[in-house]
C-alpha cells in the first residue's frame, strides 16, 4: 500500500497540472511527475507533496553552543532534528551527504510530529533544533512540530540559510523562538557562484526575523579566497551592524569539503582578524568558530568587559549572566537566557 503523502503548503496550480513553489525565492515551476529544485517537493498529478514529512534522516541531542547559539539559553541540550534536502546547493556544504542526496537514497527514521515533541519530553529537553539541512524544505513538518512544542512549553530554534519566502517565515515566525541565519556572504556574486542562490531574498528574511522579535544570530564561514576580502567582511559587520550592535555575529573557519575540497583551511588568524574588525566597528559580541580561541568562545559585557560565559568547545564552563544581566556591573545582555 503506498503511504500517504502530505500535501505542501504554498504552491499555485497552474494550468495543464503543472505547480508553481512559492515556499521560497526559486518559485520552481514544476510539471507533474518532477520535483523542485530542493528534491523533496514532487508534483503528483497537479498537486504538489512534500516526500519528507515524518521522515527524519537525524533526531540527536546536542549542546545548543553547537547551533551556534551563544545568547539562548546557554547550555541547555537541544533535540536536533532534519531531513534529506536543500533549496541551495553550496560548493562548501559541510553537511552535503545529507543535504544534497535523493529522499529514496538515504535511510530515514520515521518520525510523527507527536513522536518528536514526546521524544523531547523523554529527553527533558526544553528546545527542538530544525537543523543540520535546510529547514525551509521540510517546512510542513517543522510547522506542525513547532506547533505542538510550544503547546507544551518546548522552544523552536532553526538554524537556517534564510532562503525563504516573506509569506511562509511570517507564518512560521509565529511558532518559533530563535533563528541562526548562515550568511554566507554580502555578495550576489557569491552566493550566485558558490551557493545557486541570491543575497537580497536572505537579507530581506533575516529583516522579518528582527521584526518579527525572534532573538536572531548570524554565522559567516570565512572561505580563504572566496569571501575573505577585508571590505566584504567589512560590508558584512556594516550591515549587521545597521540592523542591530546587540546580534551576535559568528566567524566560523572553513574546513575543505564536497566541491571545495581543493581549498585552503581557514586560518585561525583570519578569524580573530575578523572578529577585531566587528569589534572596532561597535557590534557588541562577536565569535569565532571551529577553531581553538577562548576569547573568540566568550561572551564578554560590552560595558565592563569582564567575562561572563566562559566556553571550552561547545559547553559552557561557567555562566556569570544573572537573570539577563551582568554580575558585576548589573549591565543588561541581550539575548534569551531562560
Amino acid at each position: 500500500m503506498q503511504e500517504k503523502l502530505k500535501e505542501a503548503l504554498y504552491y499555485k496550480k497552474l494550468k495543464g497540472g503543472i505547480v508553481q513553489c512559492q515556499l521560497c525565492p526559486k518559485f520552481c515551476t514544476i510539471k507533474n511527475g518532477e520535483r523542485g529544485n530542493c528534491g523533496v517537493r514532487e508534483n503528483q498529478n497537479g498537486t504538489l507533496y512534500s516526500l519528507v514529512y515524518a521522515k527524519a534522516c537525524s533526531a540527536n541531542l546536542d549542546p545548543i553552543e553547537k547551533k551556534p547559539f551563544y545568547h539562548f539559553m546557554p547550555g541547555e541540550q537541544v533535540m536536533s532534528l532534519a531531513t534529506v534536502g536543500c533549496n541551495l546547493h553550496c560548493k562548501q556544504c559541510q553537511n552535503w551527504q545529507i543535504s544534497q542526496v535523493r529522499v529514496e537514497y538515504y535511510p530515514s527514521i520515521s518520525l510523527t510530529p507527536e513522536e518528536v515533541v514526546e521524544k523531547t519530553m523523554e529527553a527533558e529537553c526544553k528546545i527542538i533544533a530544525y537543523t543540520y539541512t535546510e529547514p525551509t524544505v521540510f517546512y510542513e513538518y517543522m510547522l506542525d512540530i513547532a506547533k505542538l512544542a510550544r503547546k507544551q512549553g518546548i522552544k523552536n530554534v532553526i538554524v537556517s540559510n534564510g532562503f525563504i519566502n516573506p509569506e511562509p517565515l511570517k507564518e512560521l515566525c509565529k511558532y518559533i523562538d530563535a533563528a541562526n541565519i548562515d550568511l554566507k556572504s554580502i555578495t550576489d556574486k557569491f552566493y550566485g557562484q558558490v551557493c545557486d542562490g541570491s543575497l537580497q531574498p536572505i537579507l530581506k528574511a533575516i529583516e522579518i526575523l528582527h521584526e518579527n522579535k525572534i532573538w536572531t544570530e548570524i554565522t559567516n564561514l570565512i572561505i580563504p579566497g572566496f569571501n575573505d576580502k577585508e571590505s566584504e567582511i567589512k560590508g558584512l559587520v556594516q550591515w549587521v551592524k545597521d540592523l542591530g550592535r546587540s546580534m551576535p555575529l559568528h566567524f566560523s573557519a572553513f574546513s575543505p569539503t564536497y566541491k571545495l575540497v581543493q581549498c585552503s583551511p581557514t586560518p585561525k588568524e583570519a578569524l580573530i582578524k575578523a572578529r577585531q574588525i566587528a569589534l572596532k566597528a561597535g557590534l557588541k559580541h562577536v565569535y569565532t568558530g571551529n577553531v581553538d580561541n577562548e576569547e573568540g568562545s566568550t561572551t564578554f559585557c560590552p560595558k565592563c568587559k569582564k567575562p561572563l560565559i566562559v566556553r571550552q568547545g561547545n559547553y559552557v564552563f561557567k555562566n556569570l549572566i544573572e537573570k539577563g544581566k551582568c554580575k558585576f556591573c548589573n549591565e543588561k545582555i541581550a539575548g534569551v537566557w531562560e
